[in-house]
């Protein structure tokens, strides 16, 4: 007996998965996570860390609109994506900037990192680390000062790390670790509360919108690193959790590090990805002039990633016993 099927299948590209999972809805997660930090900026920092994080959001979705209008591309701008990249950029960036650094830093977040290489999934670098690197070698005078909340004055590289930098034997007390914590620090707007960057970062991990092996290894290797490179010696690291708490380093690993597009994407290439960034940030932070390095280790493993995906790959079934074969 014959059985002749007339119906016609279609295979596309793997992966070849099904699912209702979607761009907005991740997208939307992250938002979520990211809510905790937006309060605490809000509530340390009044109304100068949300105009910045208003213009910055706005600026990142009108950028995206008129690029593609002009361009005569699909209008994406609801898919959320843009309003994450301002907000980021936001965190990165001082509380009371003026209001055109958010506007000059979105535009060139979505603009030339984003669009310009193929829109959303094809950037090879952070759009938000990208466009507060440029800030930052463009604006330095103000890109570099720092608020209290005690306090209205700006006071230029007022924070724990350029302490440290200038005096490494810096020994922190109970009420410094509180103060990271909680934030009541000076720093960019999202990056003082660890707990909110916490709270987001746990939320991230809870809904499977992150993996775990990035944020884990970057923190870890960065412990790891920070002890044996220690700033007065080798293997010297003393506090290693207050440099833990610092700067942006939660911020980066939970919320940029593992951005999709820029990220590795089997397990051992993550892994691989966020020991690196650790070396690097401890590097960056101990032996150079700049006393943070989170921003520019992400960037620059970004700039690997490539090469990770591309030598560091699954091992395939079968695959030994085929190359046997063809040699027979």
């Amino acid at each position: 007996m014959k059985i002749v099927i007339n119906q016609m299948v279609t295979v596309s590209s793997p992966p070849h998965m099904y699912g209702t999972d979607t761009i907005e809805k991740r997208m939307r997660d992250v938002l979520i996570a990211l809510f905790p930090a937006f309060c605490f900026a809000i509530y340390h920092y009044g109304i100068g860390a949300l105009s910045t994080m208003a213009v910055a959001v706005g600026s990142a979705l009108l950028a995206e609109y008129l690029y593609q209008r002009i361009m005569g591309k699909p209008v994406t701008v609801n898919d959320f994506s843009a309003a994450i990249t301002g907000l980021l950029l936001a965190f990165n960036l001082p509380p009371d900037v003026p209001f055109w650094i958010p506007i000059i830093g979105s535009f060139f977040a979505i603009i030339v990192v984003k669009q310009l290489f193929g829109g959303l999934g094809s950037n090879f670098i952070n759009p938000a680390l990208a466009a507060r690197a440029f800030l930052l070698a463009s604006f330095p005078v103000y890109m570099v000062g720092w608020r209290f909340a005690e306090s209205p004055d700006i006071v230029t590289s007022a924070t724990y790390l350029a302490a440290i930098k200038a005096n490494p034997s810096f020994t922190p007390e109970f009420s410094d670790y509180m103060a990271l914590l909680f934030g009541k620090v000076g720093g960019c707007v999202g990056e003082t509360s660890a707990v909110a960057l916490f709270i987001g970062g746990i939320y991230l991990l809870v809904r499977r919108i992150i993996n775990w092996r990035i944020p884990v290894f970057y923190i870890g290797s960065f412990a790891v690193f920070a002890f044996i490179f220690g700033r007065t010696g080798l293997f010297h690291g003393r506090d290693i959790l207050f440099e833990v708490l610092n700067g942006g380093l939660i911020m980066g690993a939970f919320f940029m590090a593992t951005d999709y597009a820029t990220s590795p994407i089997t397990p051992h290439g993550k892994i691989v990805f966020g020991i690196g960034c650790g070396f690097l940030t401890v590097f960056i932070r101990f032996f150079s002039a700049y006393p943070e390095g989170v921003s520019y280790a992400i960037i620059i493993m970004n700039l690997f990633v490539p090469l990770i995906d591309k030598y560091i790959r699954p091992r395939v079934y079968g695959h030994s016993i085929t190359k046997k074969r063809k040699k027979a």
